[in-house]
C-alpha cells in the first residue's frame, strides 16, 4: 500500500469512527435541525418532493437538496434523528478526504494530511458533522466553487472544464441554501481580483461557461418549481433571503463582532493558527512559485468576505459564518506545515492563544457536569423563569464526566509544553486527535443530559401521543419539535385555516382532542382561558387540553 493510500484509509477511518457513533444518541434540537428533519418527513408522507413544506404548508427559506439527502437516509434508516444527521457525517468523511486530496495536490501528502487533521480536531467544525443542519453540505459545495476557479486561473489549459466544474458546484449550493451561495463566490472572485490590482481577469467565456452550469444546476428545482407553481413561491422564497439580510430575526441581533468571536473560540484551535498564519508573507518564504502558496491569497479573501457579509447581515447566526471553516483550516495548517518544516516560527502568542482559548473551553465542559451536579445552589442566581424551571429536570450526573473538560486542558498544557519541543508532527497529531476525542466523549455522554433539561419533557410529552387521533399545537413560542416527535400525520386543516388555525384549536368546534404545549413564562397568558384545562407542569413547560363541555361537543 503507497503512503497515499494509506492515509486515505486512515482519514476515512477517522471520519467513521468519530462521526457516525452515537448520531441517533440525543433528539434532534428546535429550530433548526428539528426543522430540517421535518420538512424531509413531509416530503415523504406527501410524496412531494419538490415542494419544501412545515406543517404542510409551503415553506420558502431554503430549497430541496438537502432535504433530498435526508429524505433518502430516512428511507433507509427510518425517521429518527440517526437518518436526519447521517448525510452530514457523510459530508464529514467526504469533506475530510476532499481536503487530503485538495492538500496534496497542492503540495504534498503532509499538507494534505495535516489540513485534513486540523479540520477533524476542531470544536464547531467536529460538530457540524454530527448535526442534521444545512451548512456543512452548502459549505463544502461552496469551497469547491472557489477551489475550482481557481485551478481555472492557475492552469489556463484546463480552464473551461475547471470552470465548469466551478458552476456545478456553486449551482448545488444554490439548491442546498439559495443565492447567498453565488453570492459569496462572487464576492470572493471580485476582491481577490481587486486585490491582484487586476493583473488577474475573468474572461467573457469564463464567465459564460460558470454562468451557464451553474444555471443549469440550480434550475433542477428553482426552473421547475416556476413552471409548476408560477412566481408566487419563489417570490415569496426571494423576499424571505432580503428579509433575512436587512431585518434582524428575533433574538439574532448580534454586534458586528460577533461572528469574530464564534469563531475565535469556536474554531479552537485551528482559530489560534490561523491567526499566525496572517502575521507573515507566504510568498516570501516559499523559496519559489507552488499551488499552495498560490491559493493562500484565495483563501484569505474567503476568510474576509465571510466575515464581513455576515457580520453586516442584521440576523447573525452561528452557522452563518461556518464557510469560514475552510479557509480557517487550510491556513491553520499551512502555519503548521510552515512550522514543521522551518519556514515558519513559534512565538509566544501562539502559546498564550492555545493555553488560553483552551483553558475557557476546558472550563466549560467541566463546568456543565457541575453544574448539573450543583443546581439547587446555582438556581438563586438565575433571573429567567423559563431557565429555572429547566433546572428542575432529574438527571444524573457524576463527577468523572467533568474530567472530559479537565483531561483535555491537561493534553493541551502537555503538548505546548513538551510535545511541541520534542516532536513537531507529534504535537499537531496529539493536539488534534485529543479535541476530536474530547468532543466524541461529550457529545455521546454529556449533550443528551443538557437536552433532557433544554426540551427533554416537551419532546416525551409529543412522543407519548404519537399515533393517536389528536391535534397538539404550541402556544407562545416558536417549535417544530410537536411535529417531527408526535409525528403529526398529513393535514389540510392547518394550511386551510393559515393565521386562524391556532384561535380554532383553542375556541372552535374541533373534531378531536387538542392538546397544547406551552412554556413556564408564557402560561400566564393562557392560565385563565375558559377553554384550557391544565394537565401537568413539568421543566419549565404546561401540558394543557381543551376542556370536555357542551361547546365543544366532539372531545372525549
Amino acid at each position: 500500500m503507497t503512503k497515499t493510500s494509506s492515509k486515505i484509509l486512515y482519514i476515512i477511518l477517522l471520519g467513521i469512527c468519530f462521526y457516525f457513533p452515537f448520531l441517533g444518541g440525543v433528539h434532534l434540537f428546535d429550530w433548526d435541525e428539528i426543522n430540517f428533519a421535518e420538512s424531509a418527513r413531509e416530503m415523504i408522507l406527501t410524496g412531494n418532493y419538490s415542494r419544501v413544506q412545515i406543517d404542510f404548508k409551503p415553506f420558502w427559506e431554503k430549497p430541496p437538496l438537502f432535504f433530498w439527502m435526508q429524505t433518502a437516509a430516512m428511507h433507509i434508516f427510518g425517521i429518527n434523528e440517526f437518518a436526519a444527521r447521517f448525510p452530514n457525517a457523510c459530508v464529514g468523511v467526504l469533506t475530510l478526504l476532499i481536503l487530503f486530496l485538495i492538500g496534496k495536490k497542492l503540495k504534498d501528502n503532509t499538507f494534505g494530511f495535516i489540513w485534513a487533521l486540523m479540520y477533524l480536531g476542531a470544536f464547531t467544525p467536529h460538530l457540524y458533522f454530527k448535526s442534521g443542519i444545512i451548512d456543512p453540505t452548502f459549505n463544502l459545495c461552496i469551497f469547491l466553487g472557489i477551489y475550482f476557479f481557481f485551478r481555472a486561473k492557475i492552469e489556463p489549459k484546463k480552464s473551461m472544464p475547471n470552470t465548469l466544474l466551478a458552476g456545478v458546484f456553486i449551482g448545488l449550493a444554490i439548491l442546498t441554501k439559495g443565492p447567498v451561495g453565488g453570492l459569496i463566490w462572487a464576492l470572493t472572485v471580485f476582491f481577490y481580483i481587486v486585490s491582484t490590482k487586476f493583473k488577474q481577469s475573468v474572461k467573457w467565456k469564463e464567465i459564460l461557461i460558470f454562468g451557464i452550469s451553474c444555471l443549469l444546476v440550480a434550475s433542477i428545482w428553482f426552473a421547475n418549481e416556476l413552471i409548476n407553481n408560477g412566481f408566487w413561491f419563489i417570490n415569496e422564497f426571494i423576499t424571505y433571503q432580503i428579509r433575512l439580510f436587512s431585518t434582524p430575526d428575533a433574538g439574532h441581533g448580534q454586534p458586528f463582532y460577533y461572528h469574530f468571536v464564534v469563531v475565535l473560540i469556536g474554531c479552537f484551535p485551528i482559530s489560534i493558527f490561523a491567526i499566525r498564519a496572517f502575521t507573515y508573507s507566504h510568498a516570501k518564504i516559499d523559496s519559489a512559485f507552488t499551488e499552495l502558496t498560490a491559493f493562500v491569497p484565495w483563501m484569505k479573501t474567503t476568510f474576509w468576505v465571510v466575515m464581513i457579509l455576515f457580520s453586516i447581515v442584521t440576523t447573525k447566526i452561528v452557522h452563518y459564518s461556518s464557510m469560514s471553516y475552510f479557509p480557517v483550516s487550510f491556513l491553520a495548517a499551512k502555519f503548521l506545515y510552515d512550522w514543521l518544516n522551518e519556514r515558519a516560527t513559534w512565538n509566544k502568542w501562539v502559546s498564550f492563544g492555545i493555553l488560553s482559548i483552551g483553558f475557557i473551553l476546558s472550563l466549560v465542559l467541566a463546568a456543565v457536569p457541575y453544574v448539573g451536579m450543583h443546581t439547587q445552589e446555582i438556581i438563586p442566581f438565575i433571573k429567567d423563569p423559563f431557565a429555572v424551571k429547566n433546572l428542575e429536570a432529574v438527571v444524573d450526573w457524576h463527577i468523572y464526566e467533568m474530567f472530559i473538560g479537565i483531561v483535555y486542558f491537561a493534553v493541551i498544557v502537555f503538548a505546548v509544553a513538551f510535545l511541541r519541543k520534542q516532536s513537531k508532527k507529534a504535537f499537531i497529531y496529539t493536539l488534534s486527535l485529543a479535541t476530536a476525542v474530547c468532543l466524541f466523549l461529550f457529545g455521546a455522554i454529556v449533550v443528551p443530559k443538557i437536552e433532557r433539561y433544554t426540551q427533554g419533557a416537551a419532546i416525551d410529552f409529543y412522543e407519548s401521543k404519537r399515533g393517536q387521533d389528536v391535534y397538539i399545537h404550541v402556544l407562545g413560542f416558536k417549535s417544530y419539535a410537536h411535529l417531527f416527535y408526535f409525528q403529526k400525520p398529513v393535514s389540510k386543516v392547518s394550511a386551510e385555516k393559515g393565521e386562524a388555525y391556532e384561535d380554532w384549536l383553542l375556541n372552535g368546534k374541533v373534531d378531536k382532542p387538542v392538546f397544547f404545549v406551552t412554556k413556564f413564562d408564557r402560561y400566564e397568558e393562557y392560565r385563565n382561558h375558559p377553554n384550557l384545562e391544565l394537565i401537568k407542569e413539568e421543566n419549565g413547560f404546561v401540558f394543557l387540553k381543551r376542556r370536555n363541555d357542551t361547546k365543544n361537543l366532539f372531545l372525549k
